[in-house]
Protein backbone atom coordinates (compact mmCIF):
# COMPACT_ATOMS: atom_id res chain seq x y z
CA UNK A 1 0.00 0.00 0.00
CA UNK A 2 1.66 3.32 -1.15
CA UNK A 3 1.47 6.22 1.15
CA UNK A 4 -0.48 9.02 -0.05
CA UNK A 5 1.73 12.06 -0.48
CA UNK A 6 0.81 15.82 0.25
CA UNK A 7 1.35 18.21 -2.28
CA UNK A 8 3.17 21.35 -1.50
CA UNK A 9 1.25 24.27 -0.41
CA UNK A 10 2.30 28.01 -0.48
CA UNK A 11 0.70 28.29 3.00
CA UNK A 12 2.38 25.70 4.64
CA UNK A 13 5.86 27.14 3.42
CA UNK A 14 4.91 30.37 4.26
CA UNK A 15 4.05 29.90 7.81
CA UNK A 16 7.04 27.62 8.17
CA UNK A 17 8.93 31.03 6.99
CA UNK A 18 6.92 32.92 9.23
CA UNK A 19 8.04 31.08 12.07
CA UNK A 20 11.75 31.19 11.39
CA UNK A 21 11.82 34.64 11.19
CA UNK A 22 10.25 34.63 14.56
CA UNK A 23 12.64 32.56 16.04
CA UNK A 24 15.35 34.40 14.59
CA UNK A 25 13.64 38.00 16.11
CA UNK A 26 13.86 36.23 19.62
CA UNK A 27 17.69 35.97 19.05
CA UNK A 28 19.00 39.48 17.63
CA UNK A 29 22.60 38.50 19.03
CA UNK A 30 23.57 36.38 16.22
CA UNK A 31 21.87 37.96 14.23
CA UNK A 32 23.85 41.27 14.59
CA UNK A 33 26.88 38.51 14.34
CA UNK A 34 26.36 37.15 11.53
CA UNK A 35 25.68 40.72 9.90
CA UNK A 36 28.38 42.67 11.66
CA UNK A 37 31.38 40.10 11.77
CA UNK A 38 31.56 39.74 7.58
CA UNK A 39 31.62 43.53 6.86
CA UNK A 40 34.22 43.95 10.17
CA UNK A 41 36.66 40.91 8.87
CA UNK A 42 36.23 42.70 5.56
CA UNK A 43 37.77 45.79 6.46
CA UNK A 44 40.14 44.20 8.99
CA UNK A 45 41.40 41.64 6.12
CA UNK A 46 41.84 44.57 3.58
CA UNK A 47 43.50 46.67 5.75
CA UNK A 48 46.01 44.23 7.71
CA UNK A 49 46.29 41.34 5.16
CA UNK A 50 49.63 42.82 2.64
CA UNK A 51 52.64 40.75 1.41
CA UNK A 52 54.72 44.28 1.22
CA UNK A 53 56.44 45.29 4.46
CA UNK A 54 57.72 49.01 4.53
CA UNK A 55 58.06 51.42 7.55
CA UNK A 56 60.62 48.84 9.17
CA UNK A 57 61.60 50.93 12.42
CA UNK A 58 65.73 51.41 12.81
CA UNK A 59 67.63 52.67 15.10
CA UNK A 60 70.75 54.68 14.33
CA UNK A 61 74.39 54.64 16.11
CA UNK A 62 76.49 57.63 14.18
CA UNK A 63 79.48 57.39 15.99
CA UNK A 64 81.02 59.81 13.06
CA UNK A 65 78.17 62.48 12.90
CA UNK A 66 79.33 64.01 9.73
CA UNK A 67 77.52 65.25 5.94
CA UNK A 68 78.79 61.48 5.02
CA UNK A 69 77.25 59.98 8.05
CA UNK A 70 74.09 62.31 7.47
CA UNK A 71 73.91 61.16 4.44
CA UNK A 72 73.65 57.69 4.64
CA UNK A 73 71.08 57.50 6.96
CA UNK A 74 68.92 60.17 4.81
CA UNK A 75 69.30 57.06 2.18
CA UNK A 76 67.82 54.72 4.35
CA UNK A 77 64.96 57.16 5.28
CA UNK A 78 63.94 57.77 1.68
CA UNK A 79 63.88 54.30 0.46
CA UNK A 80 60.42 54.08 2.56
CA UNK A 81 61.20 51.00 3.80
CA UNK A 82 62.92 51.94 6.88
CA UNK A 83 61.32 54.36 9.59
CA UNK A 84 64.34 56.04 11.63
CA UNK A 85 62.64 55.96 14.66
CA UNK A 86 65.23 56.04 17.36
CA UNK A 87 69.01 57.00 17.99
CA UNK A 88 71.38 55.10 20.04
CA UNK A 89 74.20 56.20 22.10
CA UNK A 90 75.91 52.62 23.02
CA UNK A 91 75.81 49.37 21.24
CA UNK A 92 74.66 47.78 24.64
CA UNK A 93 71.35 50.40 23.67
CA UNK A 94 70.64 49.04 20.49
CA UNK A 95 70.89 45.63 21.55
CA UNK A 96 68.09 46.32 24.23
CA UNK A 97 66.06 48.14 21.85
CA UNK A 98 66.43 45.29 19.41
CA UNK A 99 66.14 42.39 22.27
CA UNK A 100 62.28 44.67 23.69
CA UNK A 101 61.42 44.58 19.90
CA UNK A 102 61.20 48.60 19.66
CA UNK A 103 62.85 48.20 16.13
CA UNK A 104 63.69 45.72 13.77
CA UNK A 105 66.66 47.06 12.62
CA UNK A 106 69.90 48.68 13.87
CA UNK A 107 72.28 50.74 11.36
CA UNK A 108 75.54 51.88 12.99
CA UNK A 109 77.84 53.91 11.55
CA UNK A 110 81.92 53.91 12.78
CA UNK A 111 83.79 56.60 14.43
CA UNK A 112 85.99 57.01 11.19
CA UNK A 113 83.58 56.55 8.79
CA UNK A 114 84.39 59.50 6.82
CA UNK A 115 87.83 58.76 6.53
CA UNK A 116 87.52 55.43 5.66
CA UNK A 117 85.22 56.08 2.21
CA UNK A 118 88.61 57.87 1.56
CA UNK A 119 90.57 54.86 1.27
CA UNK A 120 87.73 52.61 0.02
CA UNK A 121 87.14 51.16 3.77
CA UNK A 122 84.24 52.34 4.50
CA UNK A 123 82.07 50.20 6.19
CA UNK A 124 79.32 50.30 8.29
CA UNK A 125 77.26 47.53 10.60
CA UNK A 126 73.74 46.47 9.92
CA UNK A 127 71.80 44.14 12.44
CA UNK A 128 68.57 42.57 11.72
CA UNK A 129 65.91 40.99 14.08
CA UNK A 130 65.29 37.78 12.58
CA UNK A 131 62.86 36.58 14.45
CA UNK A 132 60.37 37.60 11.94
CA UNK A 133 61.42 36.00 8.83
CA UNK A 134 59.29 37.78 6.46
CA UNK A 135 60.85 41.49 7.81
CA UNK A 136 64.64 40.22 8.24
CA UNK A 137 64.58 39.23 4.77
CA UNK A 138 63.18 41.93 3.82
CA UNK A 139 65.18 44.42 5.93
CA UNK A 140 68.54 42.52 4.72
CA UNK A 141 68.05 42.72 0.89
CA UNK A 142 66.81 46.38 0.92
CA UNK A 143 69.57 47.52 2.95
CA UNK A 144 72.24 46.02 0.77
CA UNK A 145 70.92 47.18 -1.75
CA UNK A 146 70.49 50.96 -0.36
CA UNK A 147 74.04 50.57 0.88
CA UNK A 148 75.30 49.26 -2.52
CA UNK A 149 73.46 52.16 -4.65
CA UNK A 150 75.27 54.73 -2.31
CA UNK A 151 78.87 53.00 -2.56
CA UNK A 152 78.20 53.88 -6.36
CA UNK A 153 77.64 57.48 -5.41
CA UNK A 154 80.15 57.85 -3.73
CA UNK A 155 82.37 56.44 -6.43
CA UNK A 156 80.94 58.61 -9.03
CA UNK A 157 81.68 61.73 -6.65
CA UNK A 158 85.09 60.68 -5.91
CA UNK A 159 86.01 60.35 -9.98
CA UNK A 160 84.19 63.44 -10.69
CA UNK A 161 86.56 65.56 -8.34
CA UNK A 162 89.76 63.48 -8.61
CA UNK A 163 89.23 61.97 -11.81
CA UNK A 164 90.25 58.60 -10.99
CA UNK A 165 88.04 55.51 -9.54
CA UNK A 166 87.07 52.41 -10.44
CA UNK A 167 89.18 50.20 -7.70
CA UNK A 168 87.36 48.90 -5.23
CA UNK A 169 83.72 49.77 -3.97
CA UNK A 170 84.58 52.76 -0.96
CA UNK A 171 81.40 51.82 1.00
CA UNK A 172 80.45 48.15 2.41
CA UNK A 173 77.89 46.72 4.88
CA UNK A 174 78.49 43.88 7.40
CA UNK A 175 75.33 42.52 7.98
CA UNK A 176 74.28 40.03 10.80
CA UNK A 177 70.90 38.34 10.99
CA UNK A 178 70.32 38.00 14.98
CA UNK A 179 68.18 35.27 17.02
CA UNK A 180 67.17 33.49 14.14
CA UNK A 181 70.03 33.42 12.30
CA UNK A 182 68.92 30.92 9.05
CA UNK A 183 65.56 32.76 8.94
CA UNK A 184 63.45 29.21 9.41
CA UNK A 185 60.11 30.16 9.30
CA UNK A 186 58.98 27.20 11.48
CA UNK A 187 61.13 28.98 14.29
CA UNK A 188 59.00 31.87 13.80
CA UNK A 189 55.77 29.80 13.82
CA UNK A 190 55.39 27.08 16.13
CA UNK A 191 55.62 29.55 19.18
CA UNK A 192 52.88 31.51 17.92
CA UNK A 193 51.01 28.22 16.66
CA UNK A 194 51.66 27.24 20.87
CA UNK A 195 49.66 30.78 21.65
CA UNK A 196 46.40 30.44 18.93
CA UNK A 197 45.81 27.08 20.03
CA UNK A 198 45.94 27.83 23.83
CA UNK A 199 43.40 30.57 23.04
CA UNK A 200 41.17 28.22 20.57
CA UNK A 201 40.75 25.59 22.89
CA UNK A 202 40.40 27.54 26.54
CA UNK A 203 37.72 30.49 24.82
CA UNK A 204 35.72 27.35 23.16
CA UNK A 205 35.52 25.79 26.37
CA UNK A 206 34.91 28.45 28.93
CA UNK A 207 32.60 29.98 26.38
CA UNK A 208 29.96 27.29 26.63
CA UNK A 209 30.16 26.89 30.44
CA UNK A 210 27.80 29.05 31.99
CA UNK A 211 25.60 28.76 28.60
CA UNK A 212 24.92 25.43 29.23
CA UNK A 213 24.15 25.59 32.55
CA UNK A 214 21.55 27.96 31.42
CA UNK A 215 19.96 25.80 28.40
CA UNK A 216 19.94 22.72 31.20
CA UNK A 217 18.02 24.74 33.90
CA UNK A 218 20.89 24.05 36.47
CA UNK A 219 21.69 27.46 36.53
CA UNK A 220 18.61 28.28 38.55
CA UNK A 221 20.02 25.24 41.36
CA UNK A 222 22.87 28.07 41.95
CA UNK A 223 21.32 30.65 41.96
CA UNK A 224 18.64 29.73 45.22
CA UNK A 225 22.29 28.60 46.86
CA UNK A 226 24.27 30.90 48.85
CA UNK A 227 27.20 31.00 46.36
CA UNK A 228 28.22 34.11 45.57
CA UNK A 229 29.30 35.67 41.72
CA UNK A 230 33.18 35.45 42.27
CA UNK A 231 33.25 31.61 43.67
CA UNK A 232 30.95 30.92 41.04
CA UNK A 233 33.38 31.95 38.68
CA UNK A 234 36.47 31.02 40.35
CA UNK A 235 35.26 27.93 40.81
CA UNK A 236 34.62 27.60 36.59
CA UNK A 237 37.95 28.48 35.92
CA UNK A 238 39.90 26.20 38.06
CA UNK A 239 39.35 22.88 36.19
CA UNK A 240 39.47 24.77 33.07
CA UNK A 241 43.06 25.99 34.21
CA UNK A 242 44.45 22.49 34.74
CA UNK A 243 43.16 21.79 30.84
CA UNK A 244 44.89 24.50 29.64
CA UNK A 245 47.99 23.70 31.21
CA UNK A 246 47.92 20.06 30.04
CA UNK A 247 47.14 21.31 26.64
CA UNK A 248 50.16 23.82 26.86
CA UNK A 249 52.55 21.30 28.20
CA UNK A 250 51.24 18.84 25.34
CA UNK A 251 51.66 21.20 22.31
CA UNK A 252 54.66 22.78 24.11
CA UNK A 253 56.90 19.17 24.30
CA UNK A 254 55.67 18.04 20.87
CA UNK A 255 57.15 21.91 19.35
CA UNK A 256 60.62 20.61 21.22
CA UNK A 257 60.56 17.08 20.11
CA UNK A 258 59.31 16.64 16.73
CA UNK A 259 59.31 19.76 15.25
CA UNK A 260 63.27 21.12 16.95
CA UNK A 261 62.02 24.19 17.86
CA UNK A 262 64.66 25.22 20.72
CA UNK A 263 64.12 27.30 23.69
CA UNK A 264 66.72 30.19 24.12
CA UNK A 265 64.63 31.36 27.40
CA UNK A 266 63.71 30.68 30.76
CA UNK A 267 61.18 27.51 30.66
CA UNK A 268 60.07 28.19 34.19
CA UNK A 269 59.13 31.63 32.95
CA UNK A 270 57.41 30.61 29.67
CA UNK A 271 55.24 28.38 32.22
CA UNK A 272 54.55 31.04 34.84
CA UNK A 273 53.69 33.92 31.51
CA UNK A 274 51.95 30.97 29.59
CA UNK A 275 49.60 30.45 32.64
CA UNK A 276 49.02 34.13 32.78
CA UNK A 277 47.57 34.07 29.49
CA UNK A 278 45.40 30.96 30.34
CA UNK A 279 43.55 33.13 32.89
CA UNK A 280 43.56 35.96 30.90
CA UNK A 281 41.88 33.45 28.00
CA UNK A 282 39.42 31.81 30.69
CA UNK A 283 38.37 34.96 31.94
CA UNK A 284 37.35 35.90 28.44
CA UNK A 285 35.52 32.94 27.40
CA UNK A 286 33.62 32.94 30.77
CA UNK A 287 32.62 37.05 29.80
CA UNK A 288 31.65 35.41 26.37
CA UNK A 289 29.24 32.96 28.25
CA UNK A 290 27.56 35.61 30.68
CA UNK A 291 26.92 37.87 27.24
CA UNK A 292 25.53 34.68 24.94
CA UNK A 293 21.70 33.38 25.83
CA UNK A 294 22.54 29.92 23.89
CA UNK A 295 25.73 27.71 22.89
CA UNK A 296 25.34 28.86 19.20
CA UNK A 297 25.43 32.55 19.81
CA UNK A 298 28.29 32.00 21.88
CA UNK A 299 30.28 30.07 19.52
CA UNK A 300 29.47 33.14 17.26
CA UNK A 301 31.33 35.13 19.84
CA UNK A 302 34.21 33.02 20.54
CA UNK A 303 34.67 32.99 16.25
CA UNK A 304 34.27 36.92 16.38
CA UNK A 305 37.21 36.92 19.01
CA UNK A 306 39.27 33.73 17.18
CA UNK A 307 39.17 35.57 13.96
CA UNK A 308 40.43 38.84 14.08
CA UNK A 309 43.26 37.45 16.44
CA UNK A 310 44.67 35.49 13.97
CA UNK A 311 44.58 38.89 11.95
CA UNK A 312 45.88 41.61 14.12
CA UNK A 313 47.99 39.80 16.26
CA UNK A 314 50.88 39.52 14.31
CA UNK A 315 50.48 35.88 14.27
CA UNK A 316 50.58 35.84 10.36
CA UNK A 317 51.06 38.81 8.69
CA UNK A 318 53.49 41.41 10.53
CA UNK A 319 51.86 44.40 12.23
CA UNK A 320 54.41 46.91 11.21
CA UNK A 321 52.66 47.77 7.66
CA UNK A 322 49.22 47.92 9.00
CA UNK A 323 47.39 51.28 9.16
CA UNK A 324 47.76 53.29 12.87
CA UNK A 325 44.55 52.26 13.43
CA UNK A 326 44.27 48.56 12.56
CA UNK A 327 47.90 48.50 15.25
CA UNK A 328 45.64 49.91 17.72
CA UNK A 329 42.80 47.58 17.32
CA UNK A 330 45.73 44.78 17.77
CA UNK A 331 46.76 46.16 20.54
CA UNK A 332 43.35 45.35 22.67
CA UNK A 333 44.16 41.76 21.88
CA UNK A 334 45.30 39.73 24.20
CA UNK A 335 47.13 37.66 22.02
CA UNK A 336 49.17 40.24 20.44
CA UNK A 337 51.19 40.38 23.41
CA UNK A 338 51.77 36.82 24.49
CA UNK A 339 52.90 36.04 21.01
CA UNK A 340 55.26 38.40 21.94
CA UNK A 341 56.59 36.53 24.94
CA UNK A 342 56.21 33.44 23.14
CA UNK A 343 58.88 34.55 20.40
CA UNK A 344 61.24 36.58 22.93
CA UNK A 345 61.69 33.23 25.15
CA UNK A 346 61.64 30.99 22.06
CA UNK A 347 63.95 33.17 20.03
CA UNK A 348 65.71 36.11 21.66
CA UNK A 349 66.01 34.27 24.99
CA UNK A 350 64.80 37.27 26.76
CA UNK A 351 63.47 37.57 30.58
CA UNK A 352 60.96 39.72 32.60
CA UNK A 353 63.03 42.44 32.28
CA UNK A 354 62.19 42.79 28.50
CA UNK A 355 58.80 41.01 28.63
CA UNK A 356 57.36 43.17 31.66
CA UNK A 357 55.18 45.77 28.94
CA UNK A 358 53.67 42.76 27.66
CA UNK A 359 53.44 40.75 30.95
CA UNK A 360 51.72 44.04 32.36
CA UNK A 361 49.07 43.80 29.80
CA UNK A 362 48.28 40.58 30.37
CA UNK A 363 47.93 41.06 34.02
CA UNK A 364 45.46 44.37 33.24
CA UNK A 365 43.61 42.77 30.53
CA UNK A 366 42.96 39.52 33.17
CA UNK A 367 41.68 41.87 35.81
CA UNK A 368 39.74 44.42 33.54
CA UNK A 369 37.85 40.74 32.08
CA UNK A 370 37.54 39.28 35.50
CA UNK A 371 35.64 42.55 36.92
CA UNK A 372 33.56 42.62 33.92
CA UNK A 373 32.23 39.14 34.21
CA UNK A 374 31.26 39.30 38.00
CA UNK A 375 29.59 42.71 37.51
CA UNK A 376 27.70 41.01 34.26
CA UNK A 377 26.54 37.39 36.27
CA UNK A 378 25.64 39.79 38.96
CA UNK A 379 23.11 41.59 36.65
CA UNK A 380 22.19 38.61 35.11
CA UNK A 381 21.17 37.34 38.56
CA UNK A 382 19.32 40.12 38.97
Amino acid sequence: MSKERTPFTFTRYASIVKKEIIQIKKDPGSLAIAIVLPVMLLFLLGYAVSSEVDNIEMVVWDQNQTAESRSLVQSFENSNYFLHSANAQSYREVERMLDRGEVSMALIIPRTYSNDLLRDTGAVQILIDGSDPTISKTALSNSKLIVQNMSVQIQAEQLNQLGAGGGAQPLKADSRVLYNPTMEVMNFNIPALIGLILQEVILLLTAFSLVREKERGTMEQLIVTPIKPGELILGKLTPYVGIGLFSFLLVLVTALTWFGVPVKGSMPLLIVLSMLFMVTTLAMGILVSTLAKNQLQAMHMAFAIILPSVILSGFVFPREPMPLIIQMLGGFIPLTYYLEILRGIFLKGIGLQELWSQTLMLVGFTVLLCVATILRFKKNLE
